[in-house]
């Protein structure tokens, strides 16, 4: 690595300023609701580009580009689904999860929010919680590592095994020293990173190809017709497919968190106005980088070759080839910051439910904070290498690990969030039972049945089946009741 190249001088600017910001949030940490929930206090804005700098993570920037250069503008479903869903988890769920949290005796975790919404004094409900979001969470944390490594594997030639310790370390740290805050101003800055680097790419791509035009030719007559065509290859299932990725919002822990950690529900609005406006941008920006990259490496094959191996870089080639290398090292940049806005978040709702719902409940219940916010740290160490360990096949896929794990959260807990806040009949038993269906359907129709269809389509139609009818066959608590009347009310006066 040539320490004086610009590239390299750009990112450890980055770097040594999303450590510094780390070492922040560590000052501001004071115990264990400020370590994972930052103390309830983010306004509209940094709640707005934190949500979705958690949610758009390398495959923004990697695997959605790639997709579109392979197979043309009928990848963009997925886009649309993403937009439909996002607007709808913000519209309906964000601030009556932000009041009925703190309603639940200030739950600071998604566990601990169904453990005291459900009165779950025998804790089956925080445990399985726990062990879903383990799960899922180890996979996505993976896909998070592998395109940190494909990052600095092709901008460092590094080896991929070195690759992954460097790119894991950059997030690790700071998620480590500065916990919720920390991530969330991090996420902050990350964001407009990305959202720059997803408007200027396409843009000066664009231009590089049409400059290089004879009057006669036109940009789309560079591609194979089939690609400009987004129903080319489409099917219903395959439309529903990609259309459904849009609900898995509802059942993010690492998105639905931002929601909780708001400074109060009336800031909603504007953070939702914040969100969608960037993340239509983004998602617009990224298409377009997958689709400006086809014409742009049929006109410069000589640069052609690491995108034709692997069409997910085709956002870190179009950059290295068309900015000097100081802009090149900034976009470039936003890749990392996508991979670590993302990582990091999820690192943290892994160690937030190993703390609070698994050491804090069943082993010491009367750990001292700073005992608990040191626990914190420390499993964010164990999740990252179980991390690091899946993500050492050189030959894993982001969008697909990103997928898999999206399915399993979106059918486990999307069912059981959106009745739980709207359905006042929802039982603890109902819950319990919607969780395991989701997460069974996802595993098993991932890996046994398929039929082109997104697992989280069956996955979510059958939890939901599964709590609603275990919920009907069981008895309702007085006081659960009165407090969904409660937040009912609350809603309605504030007008959300």
């Amino acid at each position: 690595m040539n320490f004086t190249d610009p590239t390299v001088i750009m990112f450890s600017i980055y770097l040594f300023a999303m450590l510094f910001i780390g070492f922040l949030g560590y000052r501001s940490t004071n115990n264990l609701d400020d370590y994972i929930l930052g103390g309830r206090s983010l306004g509209s804005f940094v709640t707005a580009l934190s949500a979705g700098a958690s949610d758009m993570s390398g495959w923004l920037l990697m695997g959605l580009p790639g997709a579109v250069y392979l197979s043309g503008l009928s990848e963009a479903w997925i886009g649309v689904g993403l937009v439909m869903g996002a607007y709808l988890n913000w519209r309906f769920v964000a601030a009556r999860l932000r009041l009925y949290t703190e309603r639940s005796g200030n739950a600071l975790t998604l566990p601990d929010f169904f453990a005291n919404r459900f009165e779950d004094n025998a804790k089956l409900l925080r445990v399985l919680t726990t062990l879903v979001i383990l799960v899922f969470f180890t996979i996505y944390c993976a896909s998070g590592v592998v395109a940190g490594a494909r990052l600095f594997e092709n901008m460092f030639g590094m080896p991929y095994q070195t690759a992954l310790w460097v790119g894991a370390a950059c997030t690790i740290s700071y998620v480590f020293i500065g916990g919720f805050l920390a991530v969330s101003w991090t996420d902050t800055i990350q964001a407009s990173l990305m959202i720059t680097a997803l408007i200027v790419a396409p843009v000066v791509g664009y231009l590089a190809v049409t400059n290089g035009l004879e009057p006669q030719q036109s940009f789309t007559a560079l591609m194979e017709p089939a690609k400009l065509d987004m129903m080319r290859g489409a099917s219903f299932v395959g439309i529903v497919s990609l259309l459904a990725w849009g609900l898995g919002y509802f059942g993010q822990p690492h998105i639905l968190v931002r929601f909780m950690a708001a400074e109060s529900a009336a800031i909603i609005p504007a953070a939702r106005r914040i969100s969608m406006t960037w993340m239509i941008l983004c998602l617009a920006g990224a298409v377009a980088v997958g689709f400006v990259g086809i014409p742009y490496f049929l006109t410069h094959s000589g640069g052609a070759l690491a995108v034709n191996a692997n069409s997910e870089t085709v956002f870190i080639e179009m950059a290295k080839q068309l900015f000097n290398p100081w802009v090149a090292g900034l976009l470039l940049a936003a890749i990392l910051a996508a991979v670590m806005s993302t990582l990091s978040c999820q690192l943290l709702v892994c160690s937030s439910a190993l703390t609070e719902d698994i050491y804090r409940t069943f082993l010491r219940k009367n750990a001292s904070q700073t005992e608990l916010v040191w626990v914190g740290r420390a499993m964010v160490m164990m999740i990252a290498l179980v991390a690091i360990a899946i993500a050492s096949n050189p030959e894993s896929k982001v969008l697909g690990m990103v997928s898999y794990a999206w399915a399993g959260f979106g059918a486990a807990f999307g069912p059981v969030v959106i009745l739980s806040l709207f359905w006042s009949r929802m039982t603890r038993n109902g819950a319990l039972a919607g969780i395991l269906v989701g997460a069974v359907t996802v595993v098993v129709w991932k890996n046994y049945i398929g039929l082109g269809l997104y697992e989280i389509v069956p996955g979510f139609v059958l939890a939901t089946l599964a709590a609603v009818v275990v919920s009907r066959m069981g008895q309702l608590s007085k006081t659960m009741l009165k407090k969904h009347s409660e937040v009912d009310a609350e809603v309605l006066a504030l007008g959300l």
